[in-house]
């Protein structure tokens, strides 16, 4: 028992000095040398007991065995080094790693299958797609209602137009670089709520300054969703997935669209769906339209929820076991829908790449709770901005620039003649109705009452004696160098009319939207103004255009033929076959719109440029998901996305100043931006025998 005793005692007291099996836990190494007489201190009870079998005494008093302490200090010893080393090394190593894995979370996904959880996540991350085909479509429709509800100019009109697009350049640069660092999921969520709480606001609200700021940042949100739904579910695709069901992904783009203009259709033109609440603030059908197009988006934001992280970016972070726990729910949830839920998920262990970047925090001991999150954004936005020059390196520059390039063009081209289209066609409509317009000179009307419509008319050199104008609309009327005298006007509205020359003498004008502006060159003699209409007064149900909305749903129902070929061939002819020949076709689409003088003719033209056009858009997103890493994907596809944007603001300005003006620039421009960047995208390198790094 003493014997016992004192070999206890010996195994402290060997903890504080420099035996081998007990080197003190303080970070150093100590190379100490036992002396020799220890060995020959043995209990002589050990004698003949397998030292494999042996029991750790020191186990029962919290002491260490020496086993562990050794492993400790293996895991422990190369930490230290890492601070050492140069951050050269630290990032090649970082690189063998990700190509490791990359080969090993192809074989992971190919052993976890493709079925039910991946067609549950196509379906959720789908509506978040259609939310963003479903707000390039709002403003849109709801401008030529909203424009008289606000009694908007023709400038305010084009920077309702516009300042969509811009949010969504902003929102696709900002939050895709935000998903390669705080996750793709958590992201999306923001992005999301962000764009379904202003869209919800932007129906309620009455001044053109507010409802302006709502649809920017509506906007802004939605941008950010493009970019991280592709990477997202990219994510979970194997190689010999991936090109056909990001094609399919696309088509909720189209669906969108397709909803929107049957949205549109079915409610804007019933304008007393609706109420009002005194004279000031009136909730019109236009209103009830922005409102049921948030539904796509707060669908998407509710099922993203029970969605998991992406675990090809959990394993980026450092993250192994919760990614394990993913891959292995993916797994399960196919296997039980196949039927073989006694298949085990084999893989144990995952390669995870070396960690290089550094979080700086600040310890709630040392610093205020807002001067803690200042770092916490400025080194996020800081490394949000070093992965986008990232994408300038060497390795990437050339890919990203040709990208570029292709992504430019095409929405250039794309965006500006959707904008073009519609246009070109009211343009053909307005001319069509001028032509049947109504010309009277040197009319005498005396002790008449007008209280019908005056629609579609000119009246020259007449003379209105005595007259009363009450309860009537005046639709594109013009009174040129006539006379008023002692008439009376009230409650009148109007829509295009003016007064050009004219002398208006004695005439009393009550409850009228006839403001001055209307009166042009006029001559106003003793004749009085009264509680003039507040707002634009119109009938919009007369007043709404049919056919834009026709227009819009067929031009999007027209791009499904070329969904479903893009889906079906893009994993056999390749991502940049796919981007040349589409562009190159829909160049030559362009060519034929110098035969389009109809309606008819126009529309048929603008459904063949989009089913011609859609393939490429198609491979470009999926080449785009491909060339870059997963840590810098989502922001690529971001600046990509942005850049789209800009292109698109700038098709809409300039394809929309040459309506009725001319043809010829809008469809050589739209050509020769097609032509270029088809050309430049069959440089591109092939993806699809590619893992996704």
């Amino acid at each position: 028992g003493g014997r016992e005793a004192n070999q206890v005692s010996d195994d402290y007291r060997y903890q504080d000095g420099n035996y081998e099996g007990y080197a003190p836990n303080d970070g150093y190494y100590r190379g100490g040398h036992e002396p020799a007489h220890e060995e020959d201190a043995q209990s002589d009870v050990t004698e003949g007991h397998d030292e494999d079998d042996e029991v750790y005494e020191g186990e029962y008093q919290g002491i260490p065995h020496p086993d562990d302490i050794k492993e400790k200090q293996k895991k422990r010893a190369p930490a230290v080094a890492d601070e050492y080393r140069d951050r050269a090394d630290l990032m090649a190593e970082r690189m063998e790693d990700e190509e490791q894995l990359a080969h090993q979370y192809e074989n992971i996904i190919e052993e976890c299958g493709h079925g039910r959880f991946q067609w549950t996540l196509f379906f959720v991350l789908g509506l978040a797609l259609m939310a963003d085909g479903v707000e390039v479509f709002v403003v849109g429709f709801v401008l030529p209602s909203a424009e008289k509800d606000m009694c908007l100019s023709s400038s305010n009109k084009g920077m309702l137009g516009l300042i969509v697009y811009l949010g969504m350049m902003v929102g696709a640069v900002m939050l895709g670089g935000l998903a390669d660092k705080l996750g793709r999921k958590k992201c999306l969520i923001i992005s999301l709520a962000i764009n379904a709480a202003f869209a919800f606001l932007s129906s309620f609200v009455q001044g053109y300054g507010f409802f302006l700021f709502c649809r920017l940042i509506s906007g802004l949100g939605i941008g950010g969703s493009l970019p991280i739904v592709f990477a997202y579910f990219s994510e979970f695709l194997s190689r010999e997935k991936r090109g056909e069901h990001l094609s399919w992904l696309c088509m909720f783009w189209m669906i969108g669209g397709i909803f929107a203009s049957a949205m549109a259709w079915s409610i804007i033109p019933h304008y007393g769906w609706g109420f009002s609440m005194g004279t000031k603030y009136h909730f019109h059908s236009w209103r009830v339209f922005v409102l049921v197009c948030s539904l796509p988006c707060i669908a998407s934001l509710v099922a993203l929820k029970f969605m998991p992280e992406s675990p090809r970016f959990l394993l980026e972070i450092g993250k192994h076991d919760e990614a394990w726990m993913i891959l292995k729910h993916v797994h399960d949830t196919n296997m039980r829908a196949k039927g073989e839920p006694e298949r085990v998920f084999t893989v144990s262990y995952i390669k995870t790449p070396k960690q290089v970047d550094e979080f700086i925090e600040i310890q709630s001991s040392t610093g205020t709770w807002y001067q803690r999150w200042l770092v916490r954004i400025t080194t996020t936005f800081k490394q949000v901005w070093d992965n986008v020059l990232y994408c300038l390196t060497a390795q990437y520059r050339m890919n990203t620039l040709m990208l570029a390039v292709v992504w430019f063009t095409m929405a250039l081209s794309y965006y500006g003649l959707i904008v073009w289209f519609p246009d070109m066609i009211r343009y053909l409509q307005e001319e069509a109705y001028e032509s049947r317009v109504k010309i009277f000179d040197d009319e005498e009307v005396s002790h008449f009452t007008f209280n019908f419509t005056l629609e579609n008319q000119i009246h020259r050199n007449g003379e209105y004696r005595n007259d009363k104008f009450i309860g009537m609309k005046f639709k594109e009327v013009r009174f040129e160098d006539s006379l008023f005298e002692e008439c009376y006007f009230e409650d009148v509205t109007s829509s295009e009319t003016f007064f050009e020359n004219c002398t208006i003498i004695s005439t009393v004008f009550y409850n009228t939207d006839l403001y001055e502006h209307k009166f042009i060159n006029c001559r106003l003699i003793n004749s009085t103004f009264l509680k003039e209409k507040e707002g634009c007064h119109l009938d919009f149900e007369e007043d709404n255009d049919f056919l834009i909305y026709l227009v819009s749903f067929l031009g999007s129902l027209s791009v499904l033929p070329g969904n479903i070929i893009s889906a079906l061939l893009m994993d056999k002819i390749g991502r940049i076959k796919m981007i040349g020949g589409s562009m190159l076709i829909s160049a030559v689409c362009c060519f034929f719109l110098f035969f389009g003088n109809s309606e008819s003719a126009m529309i048929g033209w603008q459904c063949l440029f989009c089913g011609a056009s859609i393939a490429a858009w198609n491979a470009l997103d999926v080449i785009t998901v491909e060339l870059y890493p997963t840590d810098k994907r989502a922001t690529a596809f971001g600046i990509l996305n942005g850049l789209c944007k800009f292109g698109a603001i700038l098709g809409n300005s300039i394809f929309a100043s040459f309506v009725g003006i001319t043809k010829v620039v809008p469809i050589l421009l739209a050509s020769s931006a097609l032509v270029g960047g088809g050309l430049l995208a069959l440089r591109l390198p092939e993806t699809r025998e590619q893992v996704l790094m």
